[in-house]
């Protein structure tokens, strides 16, 4: 029963997740691939370069619902078995993530799962979750870079979390939120590596720039 239930989390997380909703928003909006403009991603900073702010606000908020929901779903299909929910939790959400990443509706080319995980991690432990959006947010500011701040954010997410569970804080600590993050944050940088070698050669585009590669 564990097994069949942690399967059909696994699936539906990754559901979830793979919705796109940048590319609908695009095709509705502009009838427009997105994929095909920009960036070629469909999460927010490219969403709102080529459709507006406001649509980019909307991909954002869509995505981080995506990640809470499907980390969410936890509560509901192990509600016989307490004890597993967390590892269902961080089940659902990492699937999720793969699935904004990878997904199954629009040929398994995505986003870089940042909004999603965001999403997932405000329901895992929002203190951990807000410490790393004030990372992101700080970065951003600062150097105007959105995926040296997303990189960051995500990595301060994974070494937040170490604290919260040796410390037991709050009781918003727990070893599966680890393992959530030693599986998410990799995909995060793999997600983000065109972007590294940009940043590394000086040439990936800042906010504000008229560059049209994020």
């Amino acid at each position: 029963m564990i097994v069949l239930s942690f399967i059909g989390l696994i699936i539906l997380g990754y559901l979830i997740g793979s919705i796109p909703v940048g590319f609908i928003l695009g095709k509705l909006v502009r009838g427009i691939d997105i994929r095909e403009h920009g960036s070629g991603n469909i999460g927010m900073t490219n969403v709102m370069r080529i459709l507006g702010v406001k649509a980019g606000v909307f991909v954002f908020f869509a995505d981080i619902a995506k990640g809470a929901a499907a980390v969410a779903l936890a509560w509901a299909i192990l509600a016989y078995s307490p004890n597993m929910v967390v590892w269902g939790q961080v089940a659902g959400g990492a699937a999720a993530i793969v699935g904004h990443s990878w997904p199954i509706y629009i040929g398994f080319k995505g986003g870089r799962g940042i909004a999603t995980g965001f999403g997932a991690v405000l329901v895992l432990s929002w203190p951990v979750g807000l410490i790393a959006f004030i990372v992101f947010l700080l970065v951003v500011g600062l150097s105007r870079y959105v995926s040296l701040g997303s990189i960051l954010g995500a990595l301060t997410m994974l070494l937040a979390m170490i604290p919260f569970v040796v410390l037991d804080v709050w009781s918003f600590g727990h070893f599966a939120y680890i393992v959530f993050g030693l599986v998410v944050v990799p995909i995060v940088i793999f997600r983000h590596r065109d972007n590294i070698r940009r940043l590394l050669s000086g040439t990936e585009s800042k906010i504000g720039s008229s560059r049209t590669v994020q």
